[in-house]
């Protein structure tokens, strides 16, 4: 791959050439997993490498820090930071190298930290170790960057232990902690992947407010276009472990030459479904004001708070709320995996016990779930086949020759290849995984299936393959889902209703096409206004006024319960919202929000002049 024209190779900080990586094939061959790979990056530049799962990412960027993962090798290539060549180190040398000279940040931060420790422990611990400071400056340089990176408290986050914060506030707490040795170059992969469309606008205004101040030169991996959008000044696109393209990310958001290039463009904006005009039938599921949480019921701590809504036969609930929020909690009591504290789940209008051993067989096989990670729900020890051919013979009491058949024939229904029936979860991919998990949950031939954030783990890719999958099926079997999602742009192309819930209230409910027109509840208002657009410097225009709302916590005082989105919301009332349950309003475009303001005052601050995002107005965003 060429460096960008007119560029020469002595302004580069950072410097790819050639590289090539390899792992142990089935035979014992080398298998390149990475080859011919270059790219530069200027001082003070951040460019991303995007691209499908599988297509080297990871492991192009870890060849950054010297490092390749068991069964892997750095084969050939040069891999050059500042004047260090990296590759060229031994084993000492690279452990000083890596943390002083080049820090990692990692999708996961909860996996990255140690529980039984302080987080200002943890965050000083790099510079420690390579002896840059004393404990005490690097305590104080430690809170400097909490500061930076916009913590809460920054004087005194560092004393909580890593579950004493949000997602995002820990996703922050790692930045500082690849911050405090002032490293050369920063490699974030996909550090926002798996945050909530509010908390990822917190983090990444964070993230690249910290590179900019700092001249920080940075790696940026991640499969999310609208996401590089914002923080990445040039984009390398990476398939099958080669660059296809490379160029300012403008020019490869607008004029993309390479088709796989164009190919992800199009994955990024989901396709719709068309909306369903079926006249009104019986509702297929039914749950009615429904409360649930954790622990004994005299010491329960609750979730979901009064909850209720309907699934009819053949149609897609759309359930889209932050994390915490009650989503999958709600799936684990509507599937009986957790009960109830009160209300009702009526299937067909019967009584659904409220534990999944006290249901028939018959309830078991209406309503099965999928789960959020495809590794954790399939057993590593048991081939494709067998664990397919479980519910079949549960369910069906299909064996031998009946049940392989049937076994080829949900194989062919998700669009996997037959010969996948003899081989073990982890030599598969994660989108195949993924349908797998589908596959087995359509063994059982359910009429409802539970559809729990079986995207978010996906690149975008894979991830609208599923999606297109789920229309499919849908259309043939006449299934009805629930379908669980922190993207509300995935759950407004898919869904016919959609159901907002927050702080486990559920704030509003209505159609699809409900959702597009105002007025809204101003949850959903902050849900739509922070979903990245595709397109540079989005999230510069997102104003402070949104910020607020964003980076905010639940109201949800004992006793009296208030409006639980009260502290964020920029249209709060004053001595009612404080202190009174909002009342259910039902809207005149169809659907009912739980809200103090009523329509008139809703539409009449929604309607507004164009609103700039980028001031400190007190006005509901998002306006259309």
């Amino acid at each position: 791959m060429a460096h960008d024209a007119g560029v020469s190779g002595s302004h580069w900080h950072v410097e790819v050439t050639d590289l090539l990586v390899t792992a142990q094939g089935p035979a014992g061959t080398p298998t390149p997993i990475v080859r011919d790979l270059s790219f530069g990056i200027a001082r003070g530049e951040v460019l991303a490498l995007i691209g499908e799962s599988g297509s080297g990412k990871t492991t192009a960027g870890l060849s950054l820090l010297g490092y390749a993962r068991p069964g892997c090798r750095i084969a050939g290539g040069c891999v050059r930071v500042g004047t260090t060549d990296v590759l060229a180190l031994r084993r000492s040398q690279l452990a000083d190298f890596r943390g002083a000279n080049v820090s990692y940040i990692a999708q996961s931060a909860a996996a990255a930290f140690n529980p039984a420790q302080r987080l200002l422990s943890q965050v000083i611990e790099p510079a420690l170790i390579h002896r840059l400071m004393p404990r005490r400056e690097a305590e104080e340089k430690a809170r400097e960057l909490f500061r930076a990176l916009a913590l809460p408290d920054p004087v005194r986050i560092g004393e909580r232990y890593p579950h004493q914060v949000s997602g995002g506030q820990l996703q922050r707490v790692m930045a500082a902690m690849a911050l405090i040795t002032d490293p050369e170059l920063v490699v974030l992969d996909e550090p926002s992947t798996a945050l909530d469309v509010t908390t990822q606008v917190e983090v990444l205004r964070a993230f690249k407010r910290v590179v900019r101040d700092l001249r920080t030169t940075a790696l940026y991996i991640s499969h999310d276009l609208a996401v590089v959008a914002q923080i990445a000044d040039r984009i390398v696109v990476m398939h099958d472990g080669a660059a296809q393209e490379t160029g300012t990310t403008g020019t490869i958001l607008d004029d993309a030459q390479h088709p796989y290039t164009r190919s992800l463009l199009a994955a990024a904006a989901p396709r719709g479904v068309p909306e369903t005009t079926d006249p009104p039938m019986p509702p297929l599921l039914e749950v009615t004001n429904l409360t649930a949480g954790y622990g004994h019921r005299r010491a329960l701590i609750p979730v979901l708070h009064g909850v209720s809504f309907t699934i009819a036969p053949g149609r897609v609930l759309g359930v889209i709320g932050e994390s915490g929020c009650g989503k999958s909690t709600l799936a684990r009591v509507v599937a009986g995996l957790l009960p109830q504290a009160s209300g009702q789940v009526l299937l067909d209008g019967q009584s659904l016990p409220a534990r999944v051993e006290e249901r028939t067989r018959d309830h078991l096989r209406a309503v099965q779930i999928v789960f959020q990670s495809a590794d954790t729900a399939l057993n590593p020890a048991r081939r494709i086949g067998p664990i397919l051919a479980r519910p079949l013979r549960f369910y069906h009491g299909m064996r031998g020759i009946t049940a392989r058949r049937r076994v080829a024939e949900l194989l062919d229904m998700v669009r996997l290849p037959r010969a996948v029936a003899d081989r073990f979860p982890d030599e598969l991919s994660g989108g195949q995984k993924q349908r797998i998990n589908l596959a087995r949950a359509l063994a059982a031939e359910p009429r409802l299936l539970l559809c729990d954030e079986v995207t978010s783990a996906l690149d975008t890719v894979v991830g609208a393959a599923v999606l297109d999958l789920l229309a499919e099926l849908r259309r043939e079997l006449g299934l009805a889902m629930m379908f669980i999602s922190h993207d509300l742009s995935t759950v407004r192309a898919i869904c016919d209703d959609i159901m907002i819930l927050y702080a486990g209230q559920r704030v509003e409910l209505g159609s699809r096409a409900a959702l597009r027109q105002l007025p809204r509840h101003p949850y959903t208002d902050l849900l739509l206004s922070s979903v990245p657009q595709l397109r540079p410097g989005w999230l510069d225009e997102v104003g402070s006024v949104h910020l607020r709302e964003a980076s905010g916590e639940p109201s949800l005082d004992d006793g009296v319960r208030p409006c639980a989105f009260f502290r964020r919301c920029a249209l709060r009332i004053e001595g009612v919202c404080d202190r009174a349950t909002p009342p259910l309003r039902h809207l005149s475009k169809g659907g009912m929000i739980l809200c103090h303001r009523d329509e008139a005052e809703l539409s009449r601050v929604e309607a507004c002049e164009t609103v700039d995002l980028a001031s400190d107005a007190p006005t509901i965003h998002g306006c259309e």
